[in-house]
C-alpha cells in the first residue's frame, strides 16, 4: 500500500517516534509516505533525523519528509494526525499559574477547569485552520485523528465547524483496564473485557469481565485497597469508585480537577493526592513533567537519536488507537477502540451534541459505534457538567465572546467551587491579557479587559498551590534514572 500520513505537531517528538513506529508494525504500511509539520525548525529536524534513522536500521522504503509549509505537509494526504500544544510551554505556564491567585490549584489544566479551557480558546482558531487546509489540499475523504487536549473541545470544533471527518483519539481507557487487570490479578490485560463509555477523561468502566465472569463494584473496591501501590496513589479515585460504584479511565490528579469536591480547599487535597509521581495531584504536575521532558530530550539527543537504530519489534506496538485504525481501515482487520465523536444519540443519556468517548468497531468502511450506551445517573450527571463547559467554550472561541468565556469558567465545576463571580471575570480577562498572542479571536476585547484590571479591587494571592514541586534540573533527573537503574 502507498497513501501518506502527515503529523502536525509532529515536534511532539517522543510521541511521534512511537506513531511512526506503530505504523511500520504494519506489513503492508512499509511503502507509506509520512510527512512531518510543526512550526518549529529544530523540533522537525530532530525527529526526522530519528525517523529516518528507525527507517534505515529496518532497511524500509518508507519515506520521511519534514517541512514547517503545513499545506505542503497536507497535499494529498489520507490521514492527518495532530499532536498540537498551542503556546508551547510558555502559555500552559500561565494555565497553572494565574488560577493558582484566585485559589484554583490543577494537576494537569488541559481539559477543562480554568487552564483547559484557555487551551481550547488557543488551539480551537488553529485546528479550524488544520481543518480548512484538509478540505482544501488533502486527499478526498481524509480523516482527521486529534491527538490534541482539550480533546472534547478540539474535536467538537472540527466536526461542528471544521466540517472534516474526525475522531478523537486518547489512551486513558488502555491504562485503566491495565490497572484493573492487575488489581484483580490477571496474567494479561487480554483477559479483561469491559464496556468503558462517558466523555474524555471521565470515560467509566459500566461493565466488567475478568475471563467472562463479572465483576462487581464490592470486589473492585477489594482488589483496589488492597493493592500496595494503587491504594496509596489512587485514594480519590477508589473513593468515587465506593460512591458512584464504577471506576473512572482518569487518574487521580486528573480526575481531581473535573469534580467540585476534592480540591476546593488546600486542606483537602493533601488527604486525596499522591506525590510519588506528577500525575497523582500535584500541583501543576503535568508542567513540571513536561518541561523536565523537554529538557531531558534535549540534553540527551544524541540517546534518543542512537536507540533509534534498533529493529521495530511488533510484539512492542503501543496500545495508541491511531495505527490499529489505519490498518483496520486499509486491510479490513477489524479493530475495537473507544473513540471520541459527536454523540447523535450512541449515549442515551448524554446531549447529542456532546463528544463522547465509547467503543466502536473499525474496518474497511469506518468506524461504527455501539450505540444504546446507558451511564449510571451520577456518572451522566457529572459528564453533563463538563459537557456544557465545553459547550459554552467552544462557542466562544469561535465567537471570540468574551462575555461567554467568563460564562464558561464560571460554570467549572472546580471553578465554581473555589472562586467567586468577580474572582472569575477577573482571572479570566487576566488570562486573556497574558495569552493574546495566541487568542486571535479576543484582540478586540484585551484594550477594555487591560482597562478592567488596572482599576479592579479584587483581592489575588502569591500561592504557588497545595502541593507544588520545583522542576528538577538535568542532573538530578540522571541521578535519579541511574538509582532506578541500580535498583531494578
Amino acid at each position: 500500500m502507498s497513501f501518506k500520513i502527515a503529523i502536525i505537531g509532529a515536534g511532539s517528538v517522543g510521541f511521534t517516534k512511537k506513531l511512526f513506529t506503530d505504523l511500520l508494525c504494519v506489513p503492508e504500511f512499509r511503502d507509506i509516505e509520512v510527512a512531518l509539520t510543526d512550526i518549529s525548525q529544530h523540533n522537525l529536524e530532530m525527529i526526522k533525523a530519528i525517523l529516518d534513522r528507525v527507517v534505515e536500521a529496518n532497511g524500509l522504503p518508507t519515506k520521511v519528509t519534514a517541512t514547517t509549509d503545513r499545506r505542503k505537509a497536507l497535499e494529498g494526504a489520507r490521514y492527518i494526525i495532530s499532536c498540537v500544544r498551542v503556546g508551547g510551554l510558555e502559555a500552559y505556564a500561565d494555565d497553572i499559574r494565574i488560577p493558582l491567585k484566585y485559589g484554583i490549584d490543577q494537576c494537569v489544566g488541559d481539559t477543562i477547569c480554568a487552564g483547559g479551557i484557555l487551551y481550547g480558546q488557543r488551539n480551537i482558531p488553529v485546528i479550524l485552520d488544520f481543518c480548512k487546509d484538509i478540505r482544501e489540499v488533502a486527499a478526498p475523504g481524509a480523516k482527521f485523528l486529534n491527538y490534541a487536549n482539550p480533546m472534547a473541545m478540539n474535536t467538537w470544533a472540527a466536526i461542528e465547524y471544521g466540517k472534516v471527518d474526525t475522531v478523537g483519539l486518547c489512551h486513558g481507557v488502555q491504562h485503566g483496564a491495565e490497572q484493573i487487570a492487575e488489581v484483580l490479578g490477571a496474567k494479561s490485560v487480554s483477559e479483561l473485557d469491559y464496556i468503558c463509555s462517558g466523555i474524555n477523561h471521565q470515560t467509566w468502566f459500566i461493565d466488567l469481565r475478568l475471563n467472562g465472569r463479572k465483576i462487581g463494584k464490592e470486589e473492585l473496591v477489594t482488589a483496589f485497597e488492597a493493592h500496595p501501590v494503587f491504594s496509596q496513589q489512587e485514594k480519590l479515585r477508589i473513593d468515587v469508585l465506593k460512591r458512584f460504584g464504577v471506576y473512572s479511565t482518569e487518574s487521580n490528579g486528573h480526575l481531581s480537577e473535573y469534580l467540585p469536591w476534592y480540591r476546593k480547599r488546600p486542606e483537602e487535597i493533601a488527604r486525596w493526592i499522591d506525590m510519588s509521581d506528577w500525575i497523582h495531584g500535584e500541583t501543576g504536575g503535568y508542567l513540571r513533567h513536561s518541561t523536565e521532558t523537554r529538557n531531558w530530550f534535549e540534553t540527551e539527543y544524541p540517546q534518543f537519536l542512537e536507540s533509534a537504530s534498533q529493529p521495530i519489534d511488533p510484539a512492542k506496538r503501543s496500545n495508541e488507537h491511531a495505527s490499529h485504525i489505519l490498518e483496520a481501515l486499509e486491510t479490513n482487520r477489524v479493530y475495537r477502540g473507544h473513540f471520541n465523536v459527536k454523540n447523535n444519540g450512541v449515549i442515551t443519556n448524554l446531549p447529542s451534541d456532546a463528544i463522547i468517548e465509547s467503543p466502536g468497531f473499525v474496518e474497511r468502511f469506518g468506524i461504527n459505534m455501539v450505540s444504546g450506551v446507558t451511564l449510571p445517573e451520577a456518572c451522566a450527571a457529572t459528564c453533563i457538567s463538563s459537557i456544557n463547559v465545553q459547550r459554552m467554550s467552544v462557542h466562544a472561541a469561535i465567537s471570540g465572546d468574551i462575555d461567554l468565556l467568563k460564562l464558561a469558567v464560571l460554570h467549572d465545576p472546580l471553578v465554581g467551587a473555589v472562586a467567586t463571580p468577580e474572582e472569575v471575570w477577573q482571572m479570566v480577562d487576566e488570562m486573556v491579557v497574558a495569552q493574546a498572542s495566541w487568542l486571535p479571536q479576543y484582540a478586540h476585547a484585551v484594550p477594555a479587559a487591560k482597562e478592567r484590571l488596572s482599576k479592579s479591587k479584587v483581592q489575588t494571592r502569591d500561592w504557588a498551590g497545595a502541593a507544588r514541586r520545583n522542576v528538577r534540573s538535568i542532573e538530578e533527573l540522571r541521578a535519579e534514572k541511574a538509582a532506578l537503574k541500580k535498583a531494578v
